[in-house]
């Protein structure tokens, strides 16, 4: 077909009409819309004004009645406790405020006194909307949860060993009654809770105790998607084996549980069976919402076996505090102290490292420095020094590395684009020298599980939550420079300062161990030295301050160390005559490392010579 100027014209003044009449016909459309929900808003605005207020006050009163006739029927024999008001009563030791409710005959929340929040208050365990209770027989096929009753409060007690009792009891006109004692000790955080059964076997399904419990975490901690999704999981021993899901979101437990726990960075709330739960399960979910304190809620329910007798007693323990290893080390229960996380999974070899090397000696600088900024210091200074010897080595080999560098060079001109002929003549001359090429590699393997140790440390050591340093204001969590609302990808919210210093220091290594090494021209380990400090930034700005502070510390250890060793230290006209000597000497055969990498270069040379003449 034909395109002349008129043909032109016309589509686009045909595709002008179709633009106006869609344009047009949306536009109506949305109007139309205006109106219908306009005249519908009308509508019920008309049929609210018909009601009015004795009819709304009526029809609450008949849904509260509906209600309430709901709950006394559920209650059965126990009907009186189906209905009345909430009362809280607290009780106080030395370490916490402990409120308790008489509905559910429970602990509503707890108060830590040595403790505060991000917010300035002090730390609170336990939600409004947490529940704990279990279902009992009340009349006929009707059961009700105990949280839905309201329980008689008795007088606390205070008994010969400091500790303090109170009594929730609910009982019936046939005698049967239940009853959960508390006791609260004198500087414990560990509470014991003992449920006492009159008539267990009329009140209990097969003699099965089927506890219920659901529990939400708030945030305590400066950073609430770092303690949601980094250090927010649920702990527990089962069959006597420590185990914990975090990445998951149920487990189901098919042997008994001694205790489960619902974990934050720094503290957790447990629950603990001394009898041990028969089996059971758990749900648990992290919030989503970033903008919500709320870190995660836990749905719980599991089953006590008990014997076939009219009265039992279920001895039980509620734990609300701090993950603290030496007060957790110290409880009853086994391995609660395995709560804190010193290495997990793949980095389970780390635990040991944390719990008889850089506890004690973080303890012992921690017993006569009162700044934990410089105790992270002087324990940076221990590790350092432990570790010398080898970092000497790799110093003396890079010394040796430097020495032969002009000779490296002069074989990279010789043998070009040769790269396999190169590594074969760069391993000869090793060889004669006596350097392993490795040896400046020790201190960055080193680093490895030492880094790793300390992540785990530094990460759940509540000694340094709320500690000042320099412009830090948290030892636990990351120090803030700049800050801004919205977050990025990979960076979150903030820059760090300690988080720069790290990397710049690092970065100076980077080019300081760079001048030492030959030079190279693969790309990848050219820049790798400059890209590795780039990367380490996103990754530390949001790890606590104590760990970007060791880091630093330790990389001006490491550039002081190195200039001194290599400047004062080492003669590098001493090592050069003795490479010198060493290639005068009787040639020994090569280690079966040398053996092994030659001949992986040599395979790989001839594989690269058949290539070249199947080419040709």
């Amino acid at each position: 077909m034909k395109t002349d100027k008129n043909t032109i014209i016309g589509f686009a003044l045909l595709g002008i009409l179709f633009f106006v009449f869609f344009w047009y016909n949306n536009r109506m459309s949305q109007a139309t819309l205006a109106q219908e929900k306009h005249i519908k808003d009308s509508i019920a605005l008309v049929e609210a004004a018909k009601i009015t207020p004795e009819q709304k006050a009526k029809f609450a009163q008949d849904s509260a009645k509906n209600d309430t006739t709901q709950r006394i029927s559920k209650a059965g024999d126990f009907n009186k406790a189906a209905i009345g008001k909430e009362d809280t009563l607290t009780v106080d030791n030395e370490v916490m405020k402990v409120v308790f409710t008489n509905k559910g005959g429970r602990i509503k929340h707890v108060w830590l006194k040595n403790y505060k929040s991000f917010d300035g208050g002090l730390v609170r365990m336990g939600g409004d909307n947490d529940k704990l209770g279990y279902g009992i027989n009340t009349s006929g096929s009707n059961t009700v949860q105990t949280d839905e009753l309201f329980f008689e409060p008795s007088t606390v007690t205070k008994n010969a060993d400091g500790s303090q009792s109170l009594n929730y009891t609910v009982q019936d006109s046939a005698g049967k009654m239940v009853q959960h004692q508390f006791i609260i000790k004198p500087n414990e955080y560990m509470i014991d809770w003992n449920v006492n059964l009159n008539g267990a076997d009329k009140l209990l399904t097969n003699n099965t105790m089927n506890l219920s419990w659901q529990s939400q975490t708030m945030q305590h901690e400066k950073s609430a998607s770092y303690e949601r999704a980094q250090m927010s999981n649920i702990c527990f021993v089962e069959d006597k084996e420590f185990d914990y899901i975090s990445s998951k979101t149920e487990r189901k437990f098919e042997k008994p549980v001694q205790w489960i726990s619902v974990v934050q960075q720094f503290f957790n709330t447990t629950l603990v069976a001394k009898n041990s739960f028969a089996n059971g399960n758990v749900n648990w979910k992290r919030n989503t919402v970033d903008t919500s304190k709320q870190l995660a809620s836990v749905d719980a329910n599991f089953q006590v076996k008990l014997p076939a007798t009219p009265n039992a007693s279920v001895p039980l323990q509620l734990y609300y505090g701090p993950s603290d290893y030496k007060i957790l080390k110290k409880q009853t229960p086994a391995e609660m102290d395995r709560i804190v996380n010193l290495g997990r999974d793949m980095y389970s070899f780390v635990r040991p490292i944390n719990q008889y090397v850089i506890m004690p000696v973080f303890n012992f600088f921690a017993s006569f420095v009162k700044n934990y900024g410089w105790v992270i210091l002087l324990l940076t200074l221990f590790i350092r020094l432990v570790t010398a010897p080898l970092t000497y080595t790799s110093y003396l080999s890079g010394a040796k590395m430097k020495v032969l560098r002009p000779e490296l060079d002069e074989l990279k001109k010789k043998f070009g684009s040769d790269q396999q002929g190169f590594a074969m003549e760069q391993m000869k001359l090793f060889r004669e020298a006596g350097v392993n090429p490795l040896g400046g590699c020790i201190p960055a393997l080193l680093q490895i599980p030492i880094f790793f140790a300390l992540y785990s440390f530094f990460n759940s050591n509540i000694a340094l939550r709320g500690q000042e340093f320099l412009w830090s204001h948290d030892l636990s969590s990351f120090d803030t420079l700049v800050s801004w609302k919205t977050e990025i990808i990979g960076i979150g919210n903030h820059i760090s300062l300690f988080t720069i210093t790290a990397v710049l220091t690092s970065f100076l290594i980077s080019i300081y161990n760079m001048s030492m090494t030959p030079t190279q021209d693969n790309p990848a380990l050219k820049y790798m030295p400059y890209i590795f400090p780039f990367v380490l930034f996103f990754v530390f700005n949001r790890l606590p301050s104590a760990l970007t502070w060791y880091y630093t510390v330790s990389n001006l250890i490491t550039l002081g160390l190195q200039f001194v060793i290599q400047n004062y230290i080492i003669n590098h006209e001493k090592i050069l005559a003795k490479i010198e000597e060493k290639r005068k000497a009787p040639k020994k055969g090569p280690s079966k490392w040398q053996e092994r990498y030659s001949q992986v270069v040599e395979s790989q040379k001839k594989m690269q010579e058949l290539k070249n003449k199947n080419k040709k």
